[in-house]
């Protein structure tokens, strides 16, 4: 088997190379860059986007699905000049070699990914995108230059009609005012500033309770809120739905009106927050975006820094100090769905006394023996399952039938393209590399598996494991922090979770319902046949349990403060007066 692994792979890579060899003959595409725009281009990524749909930007339909927009992708540095020669025998995707894609009308865009240079505290010196407050979306990103949409035919490997002119540059983001209820708050984070060399801030959306400046000697629990990056506060609204809104199809849920319903529960909260029997608390938001990703998984990585940490001990303590928090562990609450939920049961996870309590909904994989649907301890290649007279694909995206739309080795090749192999597209797989991997001898973060073969890399797998492996960690050290966790650890995932987070979920089950001295005295509990990402109604659709997170865990909570609330905290209207 490792035999015959070894020659396909070799056979496999010579057949890629070879024909990169052949295309390199093709002249390189020359994309201009308007004069005004010059002085601003010279370390980043070049992408060339091609689509068959007219009216929509090829920058916005890259995709894991079948109707992706195609990428090809090249780094540069050190560059000036009022031309870039574009290298025509580079990756892509979907179509990996420019030589076979299909004869036909396209519409072609140019689009350039800034990078800027880091002297980070470790001695490296890398390149890498920055965010500018739209939570690090590359193509959103204010100061990424690219061309206006223009037809193209492509004939026998030729592009014709191509005049791609990068005159355009994305302008900054426009941020959110402050209201009665909803504050913005960003500081400096000494710890992250330390790490990359440079400034780096942390913020965060604060939503107030009712009576806040009323109530000066009222002192707040904590809900942390984890998720991607927030431009607002999510799911509160002072006004009701607008009158006017178009009842569009939504394709993810299948249903009509979908933006008429988050209206409609944005406001409901709004008016239970303030009514008199609803309790106080305060609810946050983090903003943590960072070089790889729209947040940091909040947790301590060598490529990424201190986030944990400085989420912990700088960040909220400082919005506790400013908002009238009570400050202790005990009234302190994670939740959050996917990439929160993974944050949720990490943060408890390593800092297990600062909090009281997570929900971590549909989380990212919690269990590495189940890295969706990768043993990366066991299995050789992340793409293939491989035998003595063929391979199978590994799934990447299924939906509630089991029926597939995507492949695992889709979804990294589509990384791979937009951002090259140094963990940069600002994605799914490259953000979880970069903050479970060690520090790479070129100073990026160093892969798991080969990005274009998927050959698993068993000494990077252990590094994950002693660090991020979530459930090996909590079996690790269970002697040492399961007193801090018991009664703390509450996990929902559909069955059918669309990426086979389920799977993570059911071995880290196991785990727990054989802890003792404590038992873990949790729950995990499963949405039949609901995907990504339920987070344990079992009696509302997702399209609706995903808009009430901030209200989904109250009697939980409240029976956990019951348990461990001091003497002077009101169990009815969850304040500490001081």
């Amino acid at each position: 088997m490792k035999t015959f692994t070894t020659w396909t792979l070799a056979l496999g890579l010579l057949l890629f190379y070879g024909c990169q060899d052949k295309a390199t003959q093709l002249p390189p595409l020359d994309i201009l860059i308007a004069p005004e725009l010059q002085e601003q281009v010279r370390d980043g990524r070049l992408l060339l986007l091609l689509h068959h749909q007219e009216g929509v930007e090829p920058r916005f339909a890259v995709s894991d699905g079948v109707g992706s927009a195609q990428v090809f992708g090249q780094d540069f540095s050190g560059h000036s000049g009022s031309s870039m020669a574009f290298d025509l025998s580079v990756f892509g995707y979907p179509v990996a070699d420019w030589r076979e894609l299909p004869d036909g009308d396209y519409f072609a865009q140019a689009f350039i990914v800034q990078h800027e240079r880091y002297v980070r505290a470790d001695g490296h010196e890398i390149l890498l995108p920055a965010d500018k407050g739209e939570g690090r979306q590359w193509n959103r990103t204010p100061g990424n230059l690219y061309s206006s949409v223009q037809p193209v035919q492509v004939r026998n490997g030729q592009l014709h009609g191509a005049d791609l002119l990068v005159a355009h540059a994305i302008p900054p983001v426009e941020k959110p005012a402050d209201t009665e209820f909803v504050k913005h708050i960003e500081i400096k984070s000494e710890l992250l500033s330390a790490f990359w060399g440079r400034e780096m801030t942390l913020g965060a959306h604060v939503l107030l309770p009712r009576d806040f400046e009323q109530s000066p000697e009222e002192y707040y629990p904590l809900m942390i809120f984890h998720g991607h990056f927030p431009s607002d506060l999510s799911g509160f609204r002072t006004d009701p739905p607008d009158s006017d809104l178009p009842d569009t199809y939504n394709a993810r849920f299948g249903i009509y009106g979908y933006e008429r319903i988050v209206q409609e529960e944005a406001y409901n909260f709004y008016q239970q927050w303030i009514s008199e029997d609803f309790p106080k608390y305060i609810v946050i938001e983090i903003q943590h975006p960072n070089p790889f990703y729209d947040d940091s998984y909040a947790v301590n990585s060598a490529n990424l820094g201190p986030y944990g940490d400085a989420i912990t001990y700088e960040l909220i303590p400082h919005i506790e100090k400013t908002f009238r928090g009570i400050g202790e562990g005990w009234a302190r609450f994670l939740y959050g769905g996917s990439t929160g939920g993974w944050e949720a049961l990490a943060a408890q996870v390593f800092y297990p006394d600062a909090y009281n309590g997570c929900f971590a909904a549909c989380p990212d994989p919690i269990d590495f023996r189940a890295y969706t649907v990768v043993n990366i301890y066991e299995d050789e290649n992340a793409y293939y399952e491989e035998g003595p007279f063929r391979r199978t694909q590994r799934v990447g995206r299924r939906n509630y039938l089991g029926h597939v739309s995507s492949m695992l080795v889709d979804m990294n090749h589509k990384e791979l393209a937009l951002g090259g192999d140094k963990s940069r597209s600002g994605d799914q797989w490259d953000i979880w590399q970069a903050v479970y991997s060690p520090v790479g001898a070129d100073g990026y973060p160093k892969p798991i598996w080969d990005k274009y073969s998927g050959v698993i890399d068993k000494e990077v797998a252990a590094h994950w494991q002693e660090n991020y492996d979530l459930r090996y960690i909590m079996e690790r050290d269970w002697d040492k922090i399961g007193s801090a966790l018991a009664g703390k650890i509450h996990i929902y995932c559909g069955d059918m979770d669309n990426y086979y987070l389920n799977n993570a979920v059911y071995l880290t089950e196991e785990f727990l319902e054989s802890t003792e001295n404590p038992y873990y005295a949790g729950e995990v509990a499963y949405g039949d046949r609901f995907e990504h990402c339920w987070n344990g109604d079992p009696d509302n659709p997702n399209y609706l349990t995903r808009l009430r997170y901030n209200t989904l865990y109250l009697e939980k909570i409240a029976g956990r403060f019951r348990e461990t609330a001091p003497a002077g905290f009101d169990q009815k209207l969850w304040v500490l007066r001081r």
